[in-house]
């Protein structure tokens, strides 16, 4: 039978709570549902008003990995949704605006990706992201040298970074800016990956051409275009291991010596947010948002 909980008032189905999610490490559905019900403080204001496209993984990352970012079917009508524009047509998608709405979809299974831009402005970002991907036999490490310039080169145009591991191979650097539509938002992202690749020819690439990728950091720009987005803050990803999209301090990119001091795994970040407080919270806060030049 499946258990039946109540959430802010909110009646919730969850389901399948024994089931092992993570194999190599045992961890199963109901510690997936406890890591976000114990992170949700940290998590919920970085989904707030951004429409949620859902990578599940319902069988865990050895099943069927698939996105679904229209509202899926039997989402509860208390579940917040809107239509977003495409250019194929709109489309009506789910934001998750409170701890019943994210139990319930934790309880799809899935990872978190949310645009750079929120509901109320759809195609205006306030937020530019740049995805550092590395190839084999480049790792992490790499990606905390082409993070520590793009910082300074940031900086250089007023803007300051926060950064956050993928929880999969790299970095995702991330910024507040003003409400600039994401076409130029995307403009400036590609022209600083083009100048880091000019700086660090021998480890930064601007091109997503494959042949290209070993042994270098892609620097991903592309993912401010409206229609992208990116792994929210927070969320555990579809990897053999729960790993988390974690934030970090830039004392922790320095340092960095070797890819395991930059992993986290679910039991890891209540800790670190009981040390840290939210990393991202000047993301959350217009004061802090910079101008495009």
């Amino acid at each position: 039978m499946t258990p039946i909980t109540e959430v802010e008032g909110r009646r919730l189905a969850l389901s399948n709570l024994e089931k092992v999610l993570y194999p190599r490490s045992g961890f199963t559905k109901a510690e997936v549902l406890h890591y976000y019900a114990g992170n949700a403080e940290v998590l919920l204001p970085h989904l707030r008003d951004r429409p949620v496209s859902f990578l599940r993984y319902p069988d865990g990352p050895n099943g069927q990995v698939f996105f679904a970012k229209n509202v899926p079917p039997g989402t509860p009508d208390w579940v917040t949704t809107a239509e977003v524009p495409r250019s194929e047509g709109p489309a009506r998608m789910v934001l998750v605006q409170d701890l019943a709405s994210l139990m319930w979809a934790a309880n799809l299974v899935t990872e978190f990706h949310t645009h750079q831009w929120v509901i109320q402005d759809p195609g205006v970002a306030d937020r530019i992201v740049f995805d550092l991907d590395p190839g084999a036999p480049a790792t992490v490490v790499d990606c905390c040298e082409v993070a520590l310039w793009l910082r300074e080169r940031l900086a250089a145009d007023g803007i300051d970074t926060c950064v956050k591991t993928s929880g999969s191979k790299g970095l995702h650097l991330l910024a507040a800016v003003r409400p600039t539509p994401s076409e130029q938002v995307s403009d400036y992202a590609k022209q600083l990956a083009v100048e880091a690749e000019r700086a660090m020819p021998r480890l930064a690439l601007h091109r997503m051409t494959r042949s290209l990728r070993p042994g270098k950091v892609f620097v991903d720009w592309s993912q401010n275009a409206a229609r992208k987005t990116t792994a929210t803050p927070y969320t555990l990803r579809a990897r053999p291991e729960p790993t988390v999209s974690a934030p970090v301090t830039w004392t922790e990119i320095e340092e960095c010596e070797a890819p395991g001091q930059l992993t986290f795994l679910a039991p890891d970040i209540a800790p670190r947010v009981q040390d840290y407080g939210d990393l991202l919270a000047p993301l959350l806060d217009r004061a802090n948002a910079g101008s495009l030049p």
